[in-house]
């Protein structure tokens, strides 16, 4: 019988554990294993069976504590995830909540919408973001403001000195805010949706305002829906670089109050210095910390609870 159970679940689930064992866990090995070697300028003949120790961790903590503007990334980085992280988790349940309470129309039209920075390419999108924040008057929004009587010369929000950090770091909250949302939303609306209506129906026939059904009935049946949310946006945030990186390189907003740590990484493996040891070290470090970070939010979102046996007969 346990014969049969184990190919049973190896049959489910053997897809899946060699997609996550092909492009998460062997690479995540081979990262872990390249930050202990010196390797450099991609010459993988020459430094991958090399041994450096704890060298590329030397450096990277001695980078951290000593430049100023590895700090600034640090700092950044955790306005970064903070902040947009409230926006998707908060922003999308807003939506969610603002569309299923509509006509199914207007609700299914609203929703393409707020897809619609999801659905386009990393370059195009970011390229839209290019033209509306640059600092010239080629810029839409100091157009815009402009025409509105703000301001009267365009100011660079994510370059003037005068406006760091808050102007770089708005920027990049905004950009990635708006993609991350979506998703929020469409988990949202989706658990809503598969809420029993004779519930809302319930609630409504006993008086119950709009308020009281969103705070007795909605949130109270998502609570799953909502750690995954929560889970799955944090651990994106981490990694996330890819507009960033385009928002920096075009000079939209200015690298060293703009760079996260992921970004840093990429960079520093990629396009500066090309130390793919110490970018390692710095890969590394980031999926300790998101291991951590993941553990942590499961446990405050109440996780463990939630997945004991229900006391008493069902």
């Amino acid at each position: 019988m346990r014969t049969r159970k184990v190919k049973e679940l190896l049959f489910f689930m053997g897809p899946a554990l060699i997609v996550i064992s092909l492009f998460f866990i062997i690479p995540l090995f081979l990262t872990v294993y390249i930050s202990f070697t010196p390797m450099k300028d991609w010459n993988v003949g020459r430094y991958l069976s090399q041994v450096a120790g704890l060298r590329n961790y030397e450096d990277l903590f001695y980078i951290i504590q000593h430049d100023p503007d590895i700090q600034a990334v640090l700092i950044t980085t955790a306005v970064f995830i903070v902040l947009t992280l409230l926006i998707n988790v908060f922003g999308g349940l807003g939506l969610a909540l603002a569309t299923y309470f509509m006509e199914e129309k207007p609700s299914v039209v609203a929703q393409v919408i707020w897809l619609l920075p999801r659905m386009t390419p990393v370059a195009v999108y970011s390229l839209l973001w290019y033209y509306f924040f640059h600092g010239t008057n080629l810029g839409v929004m100091n157009n815009f403001l402009m025409w509105l009587g703000v301001i009267k010369h365009p100011i660079s929000l994510g370059n003037d000195p005068t406006l760091q950090p808050w102007g770089a770091w708005s920027i990049i909250v905004f950009v990635n805010g708006l993609v991350g949302v979506s998703y929020g939303m469409l988990i949202f609306f989706s658990a809503f949706k598969s809420i029993s209506r004779e519930l809302i129906i319930a609630a409504r026939v006993d008086g119950a305002s709009t308020w009281r059904v969103i705070k007795d009935v909605l949130l109270p049946l998502t609570r799953w829906h909502l750690t995954f949310v929560v889970v799955w946006q944090l651990l994106s945030l981490l990694t996330t670089y890819e507009h960033i990186f385009l928002l920096v390189t075009w000079r939209v907003v200015d690298p060293t109050h703009g760079q996260t740590w992921a970004l840093y990484i990429f960079r520093t493996a990629f396009s500066t210095v090309k130390e793919q040891g110490l970018a390692a070290a710095g890969a590394t470090l980031l999926s300790a910390v998101g291991i951590a970070l993941g553990l942590v939010a499961l446990s405050v979102l109440g996780y463990r609870k939630m997945i004991l046996e229900p006391k008493g007969d069902i």
